[in-house]
Parts: structure tokens; C-alpha cells; sequence
């Protein structure tokens, strides 16, 4: 879940007020005190943290939430409303320019900048653009080779302008875009902010003359990414923010912090390594998040994303005819995978925070994947056959064991069950699709 430490601690300082018949100006204030010390230990900048406060104390402590119905639920409604303004109020696109869009992404090493030009690239294929990566990051080693590779994989181009030095190569660069839509440079970094790195950013900034300078900070770096951020936004390097490894246990404070520290919006954030896991930053989902109200939103996204809707409407013939297979099971766990970890998922739904811990295992859905694989075409269509036997050879050829695979046959015949007692045509103009399986 994002934020986790973060987002309870929050969530249970708000949820003492939500439902109080009356709340004091002694009591908003002593939530508004450990809201302070929540945000200091998440790392988010002291100025940040002190002007937030006191936009809260100024709206909180007043008439129109003391004397109203239901304070908490009004001061709860503050609370969301501030944290979205703090972190850039709406999502932003990036700018785009006639006849090609060119992106720099800038930053030091280690903060992901290569994957992310991969990641950023695959994203705009999948609008529909022309997109050539291009690296300029002469100094670490395997860089320019790395993102070749990744250019193979996403199956966009990869081009070598001629040229030993960042500056040079970038000089070339302009010779052989004239068939791209989108031109995407991964620049060189250095382990630290200096004079050295600035003067050849600015230098490459000037011969690409880019649509958007993005600079790719590690959410895990807590307080020094904003400074980091800082460092490059005052050589005015800065239009936009990729911040990345938002799905590890981050503390939260630089992403937070980033927008009112830079001025500069947060576009994209990194939730993991792949390179489809590159998400559009939505303040408002995030703030929501935070204080356990949900992220709906994107968890319907991620499920348009994932689910493909020619399949979608064969599984509800299927299902209208009560045929539903083995091979069917096997591919909506498949589907069900590609939206990405079940405590993710389960962390977007409103009040996920006191559901607790909990421990799903993500290894199951490979094994049920890996348990009908080793069955015969025969034995998916036909379940009822499966006998003792034939369940043994089953749990070897699949490196499991005999219960693990009567574990996914009932749950199998729970769901066959469950189609029967559903009425399809109803289930699909409601838009209620039922889960794949049973937690």
C-alpha cells in the first residue's frame, strides 16, 4: 500500500474525529499538533509541514466547522482538500510541440532515470505516438546499452548519434528525428549535484531545446530528493517531476513535499520495475488515499487495462450458457494478475486501513496457473473427470501437492456454482462482474 506507515497514522488521527457530535477548538487543535509530528517523521520539508498547519488551524478552527452538524466529517473534508492542493490540486499531461515532442530526463544516478525514459516511452506508443529513445549518458557503464535493450523490448527505436560526449551526441541527435513524433533523451547523471553536471545539462538543454525537462527523483531518498529537486529546479532544468519506486516503503515526505518546494508538478510516479508499471500522478487520488477515503478511480483503470473486453463479452456467453472452463478460470487469473498486487488493490478500496494485515499470498495465482497447465484439454473442459489418479499426476507435473490441487477444484466448483445462481443479462447491464476467485 502506499504510504503505509504514513497513510494509518493519518488515517487514525482523523478517524477520532469523523462522527463527533461536537469538537472543541482544544481538540482540533491537538489533532492538528499530531498531524504536525506525523508529517515531520514522514520526512516532508518543516516549511512545507508548517504552512500546511497553519492553512488547517486557519480553516479548521472556525464557526462554520465548530457550530456545524458534523465537525469531524467537515475537518476530515479540510484535511483532504489541503493535502490535494499540497500536492499539485489536478493531474497534468505532459506539453507537447509540432512537428515532435522532445523530453529530457535529467537527474543523478541511481534514481532510475533509464528505466523511466523506457517506461515514459511505452506509455506514448500506447497513444498512438512514434517514439525514439536516444541516451546520452557516455559515463556509466552498459548505460546507452541498457537502454537499447529496453528499446527491444517495448519495440520502440533506439538511435546512435555519432559522438563520445553527451554534448556531441546530443548535437547529432537532431539529424535523425525527422520520422518520430516523439524524441525521449536519457541524460547522464553523477552520484552528486556539482558544477561539472550543470554546465553540460545546460549545455544539452540548449542544443535539444526540450518540449518538457523531467527530472526522475527516488521516493525512497525521502528529504534529500527534495533537495535534489531543488538543486535542479534553481538552474531552471525543472518542468515536470517523474518520482519513482512509489510502490516500496517509502515515508511519503518527497512526494508531498515536491510540488511546494519546486513549484513544479508531479506528472508521473514509478509503482514498480516493469516497464508498464509508469502511472499518471493524480493528487487528488493520492490525497484521498492517504486518508483511507480510497482510489476507485484507478483501481477501475488499472481493471480496463488489464481486462480485454472481446474476452470479456465471450466469458459472458459463456457464462449465459453455463460453460464456463478450467481454461476460462486460468485466463481471468491471468488478467486479474496484470492489474498488479492484491494489497495494492485491496489499499484503493475506501477503509482499507482496517481490513489490517493482509497476508495474500501472490504466489497462489501462478500456482493455480501452473496446476491447470498440467492438465489435458480434456480435464479443463471437464473437471469431473479429474480423479485420484489423475490428480496426482496433476500435483507432479505441476510441482505441486495433491491438496493444493483440490484446493483449486473446489474453488472451481464454488465459482461454477455461483454462475448458476446469477442471472448474466442482469450482472452485465449492472456493470457486476464478479472476482475471479474467492480470497
Amino acid at each position: 500500500m502506499v504510504f503505509s506507515g504514513l497513510s494509518k497514522r493519518l488515517q487514525d488521527i482523523v478517524g477520532n474525529l469523523r462522527g463527533r457530535g461536537r469538537l472543541s477548538e482544544k481538540d482540533v487543535k491537538a489533532a492538528l499538533r499530531e498531524i504536525k509530528l506525523v508529517l515531520l517523521e514522514a520526512d516532508v520539508n518543516f516549511k512545507v509541514v508548517k504552512d500546511f498547519i497553519k492553512v488547517l488551524q486557519e480553516r479548521c478552527v472556525g464557526s462554520e466547522v465548530l457550530n456545524s452538524l458534523t465537525p469531524g466529517q467537515n475537518v476530515i473534508k479540510i484535511v483532504n482538500e489541503e493535502l490535494t492542493r499540497l500536492l499539485g490540486e489536478a493531474s497534468v499531461d505532459l506539453e507537447t510541440a509540432k512537428p515532435i515532442s522532445v523530453y529530457m530526463l535529467v537527474g543523478l544516478q541511481g534514481m532510475g532515470k533509464t528505466t523511466s525514459a523506457a517506461k515514459l516511452a511505452r506509455l506514448l506508443k500506447s497513444r498512438g505516438k512514434k517514439v525514439a529513445l536516444i541516451s546520452l549518458d557516455t559515463y556509466r557503464p552498459a548505460a546507452m546499452e541498457q537502454l537499447e535493450l529496453l528499446a527491444s523490448e517495448i519495440e520502440v527505436d533506439y538511435l546512435d548519434p555519432a559522438g563520445a560526449d553527451p554534448v556531441s551526441r546530443a548535437r547529432a541527435a537532431s539529424k535523425l528525428l525527422t520520422d518520430y513524433d516523439v524524441a525521449i533523451f536519457d541524460t547522464a547523471g553523477r552520484l552528486h549535484v556539482d558544477e561539472a553536471l550543470m554546465d553540460e545539462l545546460r549545455e544539452v538543454y540548449a542544443l535539444v531545446d526540450p518540449t518538457e525537462s523531467i527530472l526522475v527523483v527516488d521516493a525512497m531518498t525521502g528529504q534529500d530528493a527534495v533537495n535534489i529537486a531543488i538543486s535542479f529546479a534553481g538552474q531552471n532544468l525543472v518542468d515536470s517531476i517523474i518520482l519513482t519506486k512509489l510502490d516500496s516503503d517509502t515515508r511519503g515526505g518527497a512526494a508531498i513535499s515536491m510540488r511546494a518546494v519546486t513549484g513544479k508538478p508531479i506528472k508521473f510516479v514509478g509503482m514498480g520495475e516493469k516497464t508498464d508499471q509508469l502511472e499518471v500522478f493524480h493528487p487528488d487520488r493520492m490525497a484521498s488515499q492517504i486518508l483511507g477515503m480510497g482510489d476507485v478511480l484507478t483501481l477501475i483503470e488499472k481493471a480496463q487495462a488489464a481486462f480485454d473486453q472481446e474476452k470479456a463479452l465471450e466469458l459472458q456467453d459463456k457464462l449465459r450458457q453455463q460453460k464456463f472452463t478450467l481454461e476460462d478460470f486460468r485466463e481471468q487469473l491471468q488478467q486479474f494478475r496484470n492489474m498488479g498486487s492484491v494489497e495494492d488493490m485491496l489499499g484503493m478500496l475506501p477503509g482499507a486501513h482496517k481490513l489490517g494485515n493482509i497476508n495474500f499470498d501472490e504466489k497462489e495465482i501462478a500456482r493455480f496457473d501452473a496446476i491447470i497447465s498440467s492438465m489435458t484439454a480434456r480435464e479443463r473442459n471437464n473437471p469431473e473427470i479429474i480423479n485420484g489418479s489423475r490428480r496426482k499426476r496433476i500435483a507432479r507435473g505441476s510441482g505441486t501437492s495433491v491438496q493444493q490441487v483440490n484446493k483449486l477444484l473446489k474453488q472451481f466448483s464454488m465459482m461454477q456454482k455461483m454462475f448458476k445462481q446469477l442471472n448474466p443479462k442482469k450482472a452485465h447491464k449492472k456493470g457486476k462482474f464478479p472476482f475471479p476467485f474467492k480470497f
